[in-house]
């Protein structure tokens, strides 16, 4: 079963088409990865499955996004809701200025929870949901900012297992990691698969073997190849992704 079905999705920036007819199918409770050169579309693309694109005053797009059968960019979509149930994970981790329990607390906050003894309950969830609980259990009060590189982005995990998300877009989450912490937070991903769809930006294309069950190969906006993540690795079809993976270019 599909999670999301995009088709003949464009994607522009004023004069500039990022986007190319892409066509991509992200099955449920699975992990797809995206591969491909640094600028051609993969940010773009997973930053247009939860409309963050919006933000930016020239983009317009062409195509459907469905997630669930729905239309995202129907005008009646609510977007907090969308982004509610499609949470992201930055590059570099970026918690708030705030402590461990408010960072994993705030989305709730904003959705209306205020009462103590469920944000108690859904934080230890979520952090212990990220791997994280052991680690800050007598800390929860003290500053995010406190923690290691690969704490915080385990923390910027929990802040987006907390609302309950559907979806959660992982845009290179171990790039500014140690290895132990990368490790950490694969081990998590294979964890996190079995209740949410996961899709993941990665430049480690022995990342992308290590966590997902699906690759998709991006290449100047465009989707060259997509595939069992076994398959397209050892047996691409396409001459210009197996270009890519044995680093003829790229």
């Amino acid at each position: 079963m599909n999670r999301i079905e995009v088709e003949d999705l464009n994607v522009y920036f004023g004069d500039n088409k990022v986007l190319k007819a892409v066509n991509i199918e992200i099955p449920k409770n699975n992990v797809t990865a995206l591969i491909g050169p640094s600028g051609c579309g993969k940010s773009t693309f997973i930053r247009t499955v939860n409309r963050m694109n919006d933000l930016i005053p020239s983009f317009r797009h062409e195509g459907s996004v469905l997630l669930d059968g729905e239309d995202i960019y129907n005008p009646k979509m609510d977007v907090v809701d969308l982004r509610k149930k499609v949470g992201m994970v930055f590059q570099k981790p970026n918690p708030f200025p705030k402590s461990i329990f408010e960072n994993v607390a705030y989305g709730l906050r904003i959705h209306g929870i205020s009462d103590n003894d469920t944000l108690a309950a859904r934080v230890e969830e979520a952090l212990r949901s990220a791997a994280l609980w052991d680690e800050v259990e007598e800390k929860l009060e003290n500053s995010a900012m406190g923690l290691s590189g690969g704490q915080q982005q385990r923390l910027c995990i929990a802040r987006t297992i907390a609302n309950n998300p559907e979806v959660i877009l992982m845009d290179e989450p171990c790039s500014a990691l140690d290895p132990i912490s990368t490790t950490k937070i694969e081990d998590l991903i294979h964890k996190l698969k079995r209740d949410y769809t996961i899709i993941i930006v990665t430049h480690n294309m022995q990342q992308a073997t290590r966590v997902s069950k699906y690759t998709s190969f991006f290449l100047n906006g465009e989707i060259i190849e997509s595939n069992l993540t076994d398959k397209l690795f050892i047996d691409p079809k396409n001459k210009k992704t197996e270009d890519y993976i044995t680093g003829r270019f790229g």
